[in-house]
Parts: C-alpha cells; sequence; structure tokens
C-alpha cells in the first residue's frame, strides 16, 4: 500500500525478471503463513528471495527459505543452531526502524496451535545483502514508529547487559540507545523528518548487530509469549515490560544499568544503588510516555488468569538463557503481575 512494492517490481520488470508475490502473512507471522510461503516458492521454481516490509515479512522470509533447503517443517528448527543447510540467497530491504530482522541471526513465527512466538536462532539466517534507507520509513504513523522504536531501545539494553555480551557488542548497543533516546522523540514531533529518521533506521541497525552477537534477555522472553498468546505488536510489549524487568535485573548487573541511566540522565555520582535503580526506572517509564506509549498490560487487555499460561512458555524462550538474571517460574508471573 505504501508504494514501495511497485518501486521494485517495476525494475524487475524492466530487467525481463520473472518473481512471484508473496504477501499472505500476518503482521505476527505464523507457522502456516511460511510454509505456505514454502509451497509458493518450490511451485515458482524460485531461486532467490526479496524480503520487503519490517520484521514480520523479512522473519517470514528467512523461514520460507530455510524450509526451502532443508525441507522440514519450520516448527522444527525452533532453538539456536537447529538450521543444517542455509537458506536461498535472501535480500532484505526494511521498512521500518526496530527489528533488524535485515541484519539479524534471529527468525520469530508465531506456533500457531501453541499461540506463542517461537525463536529460531542461526547464523545461517543471516540475510545476504541488506538495503537500509530510511526514506522507507518515512511512510509509517506514529504507532509504528512508536513501536518500532520501542524494540530497537529494549534490543539494545538487552544486549548491552547480555550474559553473552562483549567489548564489540558494547560499542553498538550504547550507541543505539544514545540514538534512539534522542532522536526518536524528534522523528515523532516531525514525521517526515528524513535526517532524524536516518538516526532512528542507524540506531536500529546497531541494535541488530547488537543483539545478532549478544543475544537479549527476559523483556524479549516475556514479550514473545504474550504477543504470539494475544497477537499484540511486538515492540509495544517490550516497551511496556522494559521498566519491571530492569527493576528484576538491576542488582545482576548494576554497573551496566549504571552506564544506561547515565545516558537517560541519571546521575550516578550520588545515591544508593537502590536510588539509582530508581531513577533509571522512572527515566525509562517517562521516556516511553513521553514518545506516547503510556498505560499497562492490563489496559490492553491482559488477563490475570493467562498469566501462568505466558510465564510457562516465556521461560523455556531461548533469549531466557542470557537475561543477567535467572528466573524461577513464579518470578516470571510476578513480572507479568506487575506490568498489569
Amino acid at each position: 500500500d505504501a508504494g514501495w512494492l511497485d518501486q521494485i517490481t517495476s525494475q524487475f520488470d524492466a530487467f525481463g525478471m520473472e518473481y512471484v508475490i508473496f504477501s499472505n502473512l500476518q503482521s505476527n507471522p505464523r507457522d502456516i503463513d511460511v510454509m505456505e510461503g514454502a509451497e509458493r516458492y518450490a511451485e515458482s521454481d524460485c531461486d532467490v528471495i526479496v524480503a520487503l516490509g519490517g520484521g514480520s515479512p523479512i522473519d517470514c522470509a528467512k523461514g520460507i527459505g530455510i524450509v526451502s533447503t532443508n525441507k522440514k517443517h519450520i516448527l522444527d528448527f525452533e532453538g539456536v543452531d537447529n538450521v543444517d543447510v542455509p537458506g536461498p540467497p535472501l535480500i532484505c530491504i526494511p521498512t521500518t526502524a526496530g527489528s533488524a530482522a535485515d541484519v539479524s541471526q534471529f527468525a520469530i513465527i508465531n506456533n500457531s496451535s501453541e499461540k506463542v512466538k517461537m525463536a529460531i536462532i542461526s547464523k545461517s539466517m543471516v540475510p545476504d545483502v541488506a538495503l537500509i534507507d530510511p526514506a522507507t520509513t518515512a511512510t509509517m504513523d506514529s504507532y509504528l514508529t512508536i513501536c518500532t522504536g520501542m524494540d530497537v531501545l529494549v534490543h539494545a539494553i538487552e544486549a548491552y547487559v547480555s550474559l553473552a555480551s562483549s567489548p564489540l557488542t558494547d560499542v553498538h548497543a550504547l550507541k543505539a540507545i544514545h540514538l534512539i533516546k534522542k532522536y526518536l522523540p524528534k522523528v515523532l514531533s516531525n514525521l517526515e523528518n528524513l535526517k532524524n529518521r536516518e538516526r532512528v533506521m542507524l540506531a536500529s541497525l546497531q541494535a541488530g548487530m547488537a543483539f545478532s552477537n549478544a543475544s537479549l534477555g527476559a523483556v524479549h522472553a516475556l514479550a514473545h509469549s504474550l504477543g504470539g498468546f494475544y497477537d499484540y505488536s511486538h515492540g509495544e510489549c517490550n516497551g511496556l515490560l522494559l521498566e519491571y524487568v530492569v527493576a528484576y535485573n538491576y542488582e545482576y548487573s548494576s554497573e551496566r544499568y549504571d552506564k544506561i541511566g547515565s545516558i537517560f540522565g541519571v546521575n550516578n555520582s550520588k545515591g544508593s544503588a537502590k536510588e539509582r535503580k530508581t531513577n533509571l526506572i522512572n527515566s525509562i517509564r517517562s521516556f516511553r510516555e513521553e514518545i506516547g506509549l503510556s498505560g499497562t498490560l492490563g489496559d490492553r487487555g491482559v488477563c490475570k488468569k493467562d498469566i501462568p499460561k505466558l510465564a510457562h512458555k516465556a521461560i523455556l524462550d531461548p533469549c531466557m538463557l542470557t537475561n543477567p538474571r535467572r528466573p524461577e517460574l513464579h518470578e516470571i508471573e510476578v513480572l507479568y503481575e506487575e506490568a498489569l
């Protein structure tokens, strides 16, 4: 609808290239979408995939690719390093500044029968080419800009405090936090300013480089369960869960969280650890409310009775493995309850 597809297909037509358009997928791509796409890919005798859009079509494209080369069901790839044969050449053209699926080794697919998002993590799924241009993000409305921007922030924060972080990923993660903190509000005040959108797009790229190598944490584990069960926006789930997970993790990575706090304007030279923690949490909450992400999970229809199911699925998410603190099941339930 935004017109980007026509620009691509017109170039294919000009060069006499044959192509098939597959667009039958949801905003949170499901296993059945991937399998249908893989069937179309095989029927049409395709040999390359071009993914256009946000994280959903790019993740779906990754899934179609690995199903096509490995001849397995998409659900068989869940977890870490379960992709034996890389997919066909994949060219990604992201039109949102958030998921960084265009540079990462992650694909998130909704298991439709279990109603949970599963993570597929493999270096063999890193796209071959990513054509990144802030101009393609100019068609996003405010809500999508907010949700994808919060996704960037959570990617960067979780990568920085991850148990698998390193000096190389830290550089990208911290820069992404700086950029998103400074420029996301500016983008939202003027959605047509491409210079500010370029900086948010750069933040998305750098956060993607960070989390693709350092992995993520409990915010994403909880968000995957929540988004899969309720079919909510991933970035919105992340944004509403972030402050509660930071509070839960703080003592286990206080120096790194204090570094993040300094980017948010927290004065870490004064006050106790408890005060620094409170100031960081308040700053994160103020930031998300400033950009227009207010309210709670309860406001969006999350029911307390569903929390045990959500927690059971979240604790099995591979993103939980690199969280600074290893939670018990009842602690995950408490985090969901606090976010209500």
